[in-house]
C-alpha cells in the first residue's frame, strides 16, 4: 500500500502509543477498581530535652483545646502520626477486623514505652472526634497506642501526638490491624494535608494535548490528498420537497454520509411545491452552475420552471384513512369523488353510522394532495371551510374541510376526530392508532401489485436539480446513489418501488 512508508509507520505508531497512554491515565484516574485503604504517615519524629522547656508539661492544641501530657524526661521523643482515608471509598467502624479487638488499630514503637498520646481532629469532623472518645477510647499499653474503630469518609484524617520513652526509627513504627475490602499501608511520600489527585490537572492536560497533536500529525501524513472512495463526493447538499418521501430520504442521507466520509446531506422538507420554489430561488441566486440543492416532488413539477431537470427516482403509494369510529374500509372511486364534491355528507349514505363526514386535507404546497386531486378525484378539492377540522366556518359550504401543513398533522387529526377522512403516504399510516386504511374499488395499495393493479392513488417521485449538476459534484453523486445500490435498498425498505429496478423501469416508463 502506498501510504506504508517509514515516516507514516512512525507517525501512526507514535499516535497509537499516545492514545494508549491517554486511555491508561483516564482508566487509572477514573475507572480502575477501588479498594478501601487506610494510610499512615510519620510527620514528626523528634527528641525532647527537659532543659529546653520552661513549663512542666508537653502540650498540644486540639482545635483550640489545650491537652496536657507527661513531663518529658531526658531522651523522650515526640512522634506525630497522620492516619488518613486516602482512597475514594468511605471506611466505616464495621470495616475493621478482629486483629486488634476491642480497638481498631494497634500502633507499636519497637521496645519504647508510650508515655502519653493525644489526638488532633479538624473542628468540622465531629463524627471522627466522637469515635475517638467512644469506649474503648484512645489509650496506651506498654509500647503500643490503642486506637478505636474510627469511621473516616473520603479525605478525612486525624493526627496522633505520641510521647515515647526514647528515640525510635521511622521504620520501626508499625500499625497492626486489618481492613475488610481494603488494606492498611504506610504512605512514604511527603504530601500536604490535602491529598492531591493521582495525576495532576497539568499532567493530564499535557498528555491529552500531546496525544491530540500527534494524532492530527498522523492523520495529515497518512490521509493527505487522499481522494474520497469511488462513487462518493465530499461537500454539503440540501434535499428538500416531498414530506411523503422524507423518511426514505433521511435514511438514504444517513447511509450516504456513513459510506462517504466528508459528505453532509441535510434533509429539510416542506412539501413538493415549496421544495420546487426553494430550488428555483437557489438556482437564481447561484447564477452560473447548479446549486447543491435537490427537490423531491410527488409527481412532475408545476409549469414555469424551464431550468429544472427531472430525474425519476421511485414509485410511491398513498392511501385514504378514516377514523376507527367509522366501520367502513372500502369505497368506490365514484363514492370518494361524491364525498369530496359534497354530494355524500354523512357516513350513513355509504353504509356507516349516522355521523357527518369531516375532510382533513393537506395544504396547497403538498404533492400528496396534488396526486390525490389528479389521480383520484380528477378535479381540485373543495374550498377550505374549517379551521379546526370539526366545525364549518362557512355556513354555505357543502362539506366540512380543513387544510393542514404535514402528513403527521393529517394522521393525528383523523385519529382524533370521529367521522374524519384523510389521505397520506402509505408507510406513514403504518401502525397508527385510531384510524384505518380505506381501499378503493376493493383494491388496497400494495407495492407487489404495482404494474398490474388499477389502484389509482400512486405517483412517481421526481428529483429535480437546477440545470445539470457537475458529474463530480455531491448533487450528481447522491442522485446516482438514490437510483442504484444501497440507495435502492433504502428506498425499497421504506415501501417504495425504485424506478431503476426491472419492474420499476416498466412502471415508471408507463406514467
Amino acid at each position: 500500500m502506498e501510504w506504508i512508508t517509514a515516516e507514516n509507520v512512525i507517525a501512526v505508531g507514535t499516535a497509537l502509543v499516545g492514545v494508549l497512554v491517554t486511555l491508561a491515565v483516564v482508566w487509572i484516574d477514573r475507572f480502575s477498581p477501588q479498594r478501601k485503604r487506610l494510610g499512615y504517615r510519620v510527620q514528626l519524629n523528634t527528641p525532647l530535652h527537659r532543659e529546653e522547656r520552661r513549663d512542666s508539661e508537653v502540650t498540644t492544641v486540639r482545635e483550640g483545646q489545650v491537652v496536657g501530657m507527661a513531663p518529658p524526661a531526658d531522651g523522650s521523643t515526640l512522634v506525630l502520626l497522620r492516619i488518613e482515608n486516602d482512597r475514594e471509598l468511605d471506611i466505616s467502624s464495621d470495616d475493621y477486623g478482629a486483629a486488634a479487638e476491642p480497638h481498631g488499630l494497634r500502633i507499636t514503637f519497637a521496645d519504647r514505652t508510650v508515655q502519653g498520646v493525644v489526638a488532633s481532629i479538624p473542628a468540622a469532623w465531629d463524627s471522627v472526634r466522637e469515635d475517638l472518645e467512644r469506649s474503648p477510647t484512645l489509650g496506651r499499653s506498654g509500647s503500643a497506642v490503642l486506637v478505636p474503630k474510627v469511621a473516616l469518609e473520603r479525605g478525612q484524617y486525624f493526627k496522633l501526638l505520641v510521647q515515647l520513652s526514647g528515640g525510635v526509627a521511622d521504620r520501626d513504627i508499625r500499625i497492626v490491624g486489618s481492613l475488610q475490602g481494603g488494606s492498611i499501608r504506610r504512605n512514604r511520600s511527603i504530601t500536604p494535608d490535602e491529598k492531591p489527585p493521582r495525576f495532576s490537572p497539568a499532567s493530564r492536560t499535557v498528555t491529552v494535548v500531546l496525544t491530540v497533536c500527534v494524532m492530527a500529525l498522523a492523520a495529515i501524513i497518512v490521509r493527505e490528498q487522499t481522494p474520497p472512495p469511488i462513487g462518493c463526493a465530499r461537500g454539503t447538499l440540501t434535499v428538500t420537497g416531498s414530506t411523503a418521501f422524507a423518511p426514505a430520504l433521511r435514511a438514504a442521507a444517513r447511509q450516504y454520509e456513513k459510506d462517504c466520509e466528508g459528505s453532509t446531506v441535510a434533509v429539510d422538507v416542506h412539501g413538493s411545491t415549496a421544495g420546487i420554489r426553494e430550488l428555483a430561488e437557489a438556482g437564481a441566486k447561484a447564477g452560473k452552475g447548479s446549486p447543491p440543492v435537490v427537490a423531491l416532488s410527488d409527481g412532475r413539477k408545476p409549469g414555469g420552471y424551464p431550468e429544472l431537470r427531472e430525474h425519476r427516482v421511485a414509485v410511491s403509494l398513498f392511501t385514504l384513512v378514516v377514523n376507527d369510529g367509522i366501520p367502513v374500509d372500502d369505497l368506490s372511486l365514484e363514492q370518494v369523488r361524491a364525498v369530496y364534491r359534497g354530494e355524500i355528507r354523512n357516513w350513513s349514505e355509504v353504509g356507516g353510522p349516522d355521523r357527518p363526514v369531516l375532510l382533513v386535507s393537506r395544504d396547497a404546497n403538498s404533492g400528496t394532495r396534488e396526486v390525490f386531486q389528479r389521480r383520484v378525484l380528477g378535479h381540485n378539492e373543495p374550498a377550505n371551510s374549517s379551521r379546526d377540522c370539526e366545525h364549518a366556518d362557512d355556513p354555505a359550504a357543502r362539506v366540512i374541510r380543513c387544510e393542514l401543513d404535514s402528513t403527521e398533522q393529517v394522521l393525528s387529526a383523523v385519529a382524533r376526530l370521529p367521522g374524519a377522512l384523510g389521505y397520506a403516504e402509505l408507510r406513514a399510516s403504518d401502525g397508527r392508532a385510531g384510524l384505518h386504511r380505506v381501499s378503493v374499488d376493493g383494491r388496497r395499495p400494495a407495492v407487489d401489485e404495482l404494474g398490474t393493479s388499477p389502484y389509482p392513488y400512486r405517483e412517481i417521485e421526481y428529483a429535480y436539480t437546477w440545470g445539470v449538476p457537475r458529474a463530480d459534484s455531491l448533487t450528481a453523486d447522491f442522485l446516482t446513489y438514490l437510483r442504484s445500490g444501497r440507495g435502492q435498498d433504502v428506498i425499497s425498505a421504506h415501501g417504495h418501488l425504485p424506478c431503476s429496478t426491472p419492474k420499476g423501469l416498466k412502471v415508471c416508463g408507463e406514467d
